[in-house]
């Protein structure tokens, strides 16, 4: 691994360490809802798409998204299971539902799935069923606006833990091929600071509670995003494609706010 290589795996580090401790005030100061959609974004797939296709090429890049809405939808599934397992305890809540998605994912490995549009079919069921179960199973109810006062060491605290998940997220996508770094590219680094963040503030019922918006915001806008790259990487290159790319998914995501807004308990 060279140097850029580890001056892209800084700078991740950095951006994921505003994004998600931004995030999180933001959940608190504001309610679930709010935390979830910016939470939401396109963070570590925007990093890691971005260095396959700065180190290696745009095409390679592109090719990277094959599999992408399959191993997202398996970080759905991370949120599901942690909802589900949360009256367990936050400790099994967490790494049981990690131990299956990273069970998921490697299945994903070892099977070679790499066509876009069975990724894609596959994607939009288990995005319908993941939801369906969040909104008319659990029932889980959005947090309400909350005040708290911050210290230095917690912004601090916040920052190294969910930086280093996002760092983490990266280097993976590194060590392998397209369908290797598509499947890490959907990782859910930054689900995990937000719930292990949110649950350390607020304790679990509001750390479950970030669960459906991040589902509603994340599942729709990070797969527009991925698709977006897929086409405009090869065709616009780095800068126009990376950036065209994520203005359809604040679209998509400003949209899938709406639809929550109306729907959410």
């Amino acid at each position: 691994m060279n140097g850029s290589f580890y001056l892209l795996l800084l700078l991740s580090l950095l951006v994921g360490s505003i994004w998600v401790t931004l995030t999180t005030i933001l959940a608190e100061r504001f309610g679930s809802k709010i935390g979830g959609l910016i939470g939401g974004l396109p963070s570590t797939a925007i990093v890691a798409f971005f260095f396959i296709g700065l180190t290696q090429s745009p095409l390679t890049a592109s090719q990277a998204t094959n599999v992408f809405p399959l191993a997202y939808s398996i970080t759905g599934l991370f949120l599901v299971f942690y909802a589900v397992f949360s009256k367990k305890g936050f400790i099994i809540s967490l790494f049981g539902s990690l131990l299956i998605w990273f069970f998921l994912s490697a299945l994903i490995i070892y099977l070679k799935i790499n066509n876009f549009f069975v990724s894609l079919l596959a994607y939009s069921i288990i995005f319908f069923i993941s939801f369906h179960i969040l909104e008319k199973k659990l029932k889980i109810a959005s947090a309400k606006r909350i005040e708290i006062q911050y210290s230095s060491v917690q912004l601090l605290g916040r920052a190294a833990f969910s930086g280093i998940m996002i760092a983490f997220a990266v280097f993976m996508s590194k060590a392998g091929g397209p369908i290797f770094g598509g499947v890490f590219s959907a990782f859910p680094a930054v689900f995990i600071s937000i719930l292990v963040i949110s649950y350390k503030s607020r304790g679990m019922s509001f750390s479950r509670a970030m669960t459906k918006p991040l589902m509603m915001t994340g599942m729709l806008s990070i797969v527009v995003y991925a698709t977006s790259i897929k086409y405009f990487y090869p065709r616009f290159g780095l800068i126009v494609g990376t950036v065209s790319a994520y203005l359809f998914a604040l679209l998509s995501a400003y949209l899938s706010y709406v639809l929550f807004q109306k729907r959410a308990n």
